[in-house]
């Protein structure tokens, strides 16, 4: 048996009609429903009849825009890969709201030859917004960019499996592997297949305004008019066709703006809506707060906290339940595994950490340790939880030097050794790139990045153990597979080099009247697949 991202979990909904009670009781009013849908080529849950065809969507999106583009070979930010849902497709893709992998560029999906490997044959008449046809050429070029290690891109890491991808004719493609792999359909959705004369003509205009063949093209995505626009793709004849003429994002970073324009109907969809907006939000406005891998972790410098016990000491120290429940409004979950309850592989770890002051303190005080800098990240989204943290680390009785700094900054500090840390309190998702375990953890925990710039964990017992084990769980599949990624789950909750804190649920807000087929996500941003519009 295989596990798909799509094999899964169930969803935590909440659902608002009418004024919401005080944002603090939000969690005692999620309700979880349903499993996961499968996509269709008419829209997951959208109904024909009500969709205008020539309408428009309208939606507020927190992310600023950023100073890097939209290029699908190194782009890794919310706003960027949300806006590339739309716009590109790779051979296959996971469906931004079931995570269910399915045939995008692909007639079908990846058909196993033998065990190193796979043909894929292009959807007939695929064509890119431009007009030309999407060509087996464009697919190897488009790999071969993202396997070149020069070109530094953030996907690299994902296709080490993978040892070319070549032409086998005019529509179809052979793609070799290293080693036998199990989520071949899976992770081949990472690589966006993008039209070889358009970026080899001009980079970085592609960048700026990326050719895609995609249900929807870019139109202005400026920073004067602070806002992404979307048109209908025509020449697109995909499983999933824009069911909207035009599409705008509006890009609201401030949450009472973006807060308002929702309130005041002037967007039909919000994502990362303030704990302390909820009460404000009134029907035909729909909440829904989706529990995800979306995390908050603890990371640690193993170069100051090389002994276990210390970084042990301070998973016990925090107070979970008071974290989730009063600093994130119960829009979190503590962690009990490296992944979230209703994860295909979630199993309860070996090591569960809950607030233990006291064992935090002997523990600290058997690694030897007498101070610890602490380091957060400034997202506005935790903001209420850092002095809860800072507090129950304060309470170990150990000197605590809090430094609390912009993501980029606190990751400048760390990456070129510019100030002392042992912890660091920052949030991530990796889902955003795929869904199953193996990607996750490599995000964290196979990179030089992570594991040697970073934490400097790399070449410990534990790293090596760990990398053993990735390597060992890629090449089984179904159950077998599961139970390995499982024992992963333990080691690392007794080795805890990064470690969850909590597992975030992904408040959104839409206008149900307005809107049909909308699917809230587990992970940052919004989609708009398979949604339409009811109003011009």
């Amino acid at each position: 048996m295989t596990i798909s991202p799509a094999s899964a979990s169930r969803r935590d909904f909440l659902k608002v009609s009418g004024a919401l009670g005080l944002a603090a009781g939000l969690a005692a009013t999620l309700a979880a429903c349903g499993g996961s849908q499968k996509p269709t080529g008419t829209g997951t849950g959208a109904d024909p009849s009500k969709i205008n065809k020539d309408g428009t969507i309208t939606a507020g999106i927190s992310y600023e825009l950023g100073t890097t583009g939209y290029d699908p070979m190194i782009t890794s930010a919310a706003l960027t890969i949300a806006a590339n849902w739309h716009t590109l497709e790779g051979l296959t893709e996971l469906h931004p709201a079931t995570r269910e992998v399915y045939a995008a560029l692909g007639a079908e999906l990846p058909k196993k030859v033998d065990d190193t490997t796979y043909e894929v044959t292009l959807r007939d008449g695929a064509k890119f917004s431009d007009g030309t046809a999407v060509t087996t050429d464009d697919v190897v070029f488009s790999f071969e960019r993202v396997l070149e290690p020069t070109n530094k891109s953030t996907y690299l890491q994902f296709l080490q499996f993978v040892a070319k991808v070549e032409a086998k004719d005019a529509t179809t493609v052979t793609i070799k592997l290293n080693y036998p792999f199990s989520l071949v359909a899976e992770r081949l959705s990472v690589v966006k297949i993008v039209p070889k004369a358009v970026v080899e003509a001009d980079a970085k205009a592609f960048d700026l305004m990326p050719t895609g063949s995609g249900p929807y093209k870019m139109t202005d995505n400026s920073a004067a008019s602070q806002n992404i626009v979307f048109e209908r793709n025509d020449h697109y004849n995909g499983p999933h066709p824009a069911l909207a003429k035009t599409m705008t994002w509006k890009i609201m970073p401030d949450d009472t703006t973006r807060t308002n324009a929702m309130t005041s109907s002037k967007v039909q969809a919000i994502d990362a809506v303030p704990a302390a907006n909820l009460k404000q939000m009134k029907a035909p406005v729909t909440v829904a707060a989706q529990q995800g891998f979306s995390l908050l972790f603890a990371m640690f410098n193993h170069s100051t906290f090389s002994d276990p016990k210390a970084r042990q000491a301070v998973m016990y120290a925090l107070d979970y339940v008071k974290i989730c429940e009063t600093g994130m409004s119960g829009l979190a979950t503590p962690a009990t595994c490296f992944v979230q309850d209703g994860h295909p592989a979630f199993k309860q770890a070996k090591t569960v950490y809950s607030y233990d002051a006291a064992r935090a303190k002997s523990l600290l005080s058997e690694a030897g340790v007498t101070s610890l800098s602490l380091l957060c990240t400034n997202h506005g989204w935790f903001s209420s939880a850092r002095p809860i943290i800072k507090e129950n680390l304060e309470a170990l009785g150990v000197s605590v030097a809090y430094d609390e700094r912009k993501s980029a900054d606190a990751y400048q500090l760390i990456d070129g050794s510019q100030g002392p840390w042992d912890v660091l309190i920052a949030p991530g998702d990796p889902s955003v790139f795929g869904n199953d375990a193996d990607l996750l953890m490599r995000w964290w925990y196979g990179t030089d990045l992570w594991t040697e710039t970073r934490m400097h964990w790399k070449g410990s017992e534990s790293y090596t153990a760990i990398q053993a084990l990735l390597d060992e769980a890629v090449r089984l599949e179904g159950e077998a597979q599961v139970a390995k990624w499982q024992e992963i789950f333990d080691k690392l909750s007794e080795d805890v080099p990064l470690y969850p804190i909590f597992h975030r649920k992904t408040p959104t807000a839409y206008d149900s009247q307005t809107l049909s087929g909308f699917k809230p996500i587990a992970l940052t941003g919004l989609s708009f697949v398979d949604v339409g519009s009811t109003t011009a």
